[in-house]
């Protein structure tokens, strides 16, 4: 018998915020780096950043800015402000994209400006600041890239939540400089179709997130056919990063191998 073995045709990386936990982050980022896979971060402001950048991780997204929003003139401003921040200390990490949202989220994940709905003007004022984001990230040489989120579950009453928002919004704004992180752990909640839906954003994914559901454990805990995506994605020709922001439901390095065996091929 001829043992076949399965490699990913994707760039995986796994949340550092979200497995290890009884470690310091330091440790954390060597145990995701000896077992192959780059790392992500959230608020930058909660790390002491020289110390990780001198850990031997490689980074794939930080979260790119502290406090703002897209929608109104002042949260614009703050956005812009400190997505300026961001900046340098992702280029001292080395790393690629600085994540957005449709408004800063507190600790427990929820909005800082909640709605009850989006008004025209709202995305209007959106559209004008993501221009101004990727103004920004062109003068800067770096990517910001939108993340979609879910309100049924985790972040109710945020604004451009779905899926289908971050699409449209930077599709209208079709710059190099700002693309999706789609993550489909939140898709599946708000929308589902995944495959289809995949297929459809792919000209504007800059990034791939990944959780099941329900619960936001690692693939294979929950509902979501992750081997099938992978599948698909490769068939697609999506050779990008691949994203695991889940907690493991018991074991982290099983959940970490459940990751890997769901996205090989």
């Amino acid at each position: 018998m001829t043992t076949i073995l399965k490699s990913s045709p994707f760039m995986l990386a796994v949340c550092a915020e979200m497995v290890f936990r009884s470690l310091p982050v330091l440790d954390r980022l060597k145990r995701i780096t000896e077992l192959g896979f780059q790392a992500e971060i959230w608020d930058w402001t909660k790390h002491d950043i020289k110390a990780i950048a001198k850990s031997g991780a490689t980074f794939s997204s930080m979260t790119g800015y502290v406090t703002g929003t897209l929608a109104d003139e002042e949260g614009a401003n703050e956005l812009l402000r400190t997505a300026r921040l961001s900046i340098p200390v992702a280029k001292e990490l080395n790393c690629p994209r600085l994540n957005l949202h449709g408004t800063g989220l507190d600790g427990q994940g929820l909005p800082v400006v909640k709605s009850e709905i989006v008004t025209g003007a709202m995305w209007l004022k959106a559209y004008d600041t993501l221009q101004r984001i990727a103004d920004l990230a062109e003068e800067e040489g770096v990517t910001f890239v939108l993340e979609n989120l879910n309100e049924a579950v985790d972040h109710p009453k945020t604004p451009f939540a779905k899926a289908a928002d971050t699409i449209a919004l930077v599709a209208a704004v079709n710059r190099p400089s700002l693309k999706l992180n789609l993550d489909l752990y939140h898709a599946q909640i708000g929308e589902g179709n995944l495959i289809e839906l995949c297929r459809t954003a792919l000209p504007h994914i800059g990034e791939i997130q990944v959780a099941d559901v329900p619960g936001r454990k690692e693939p294979g805990t929950g509902e979501i056919n992750y081997p099938a995506i992978a599948r698909a994605l490769n068939e697609m020709g999506y050779r990008g990063t691949i994203g695991m922001e889940a907690w493991p439901s018991g074991d982290d390095e099983l959940a970490l191998s459940r990751f890997r065996d769901a996205f090989s091929l």
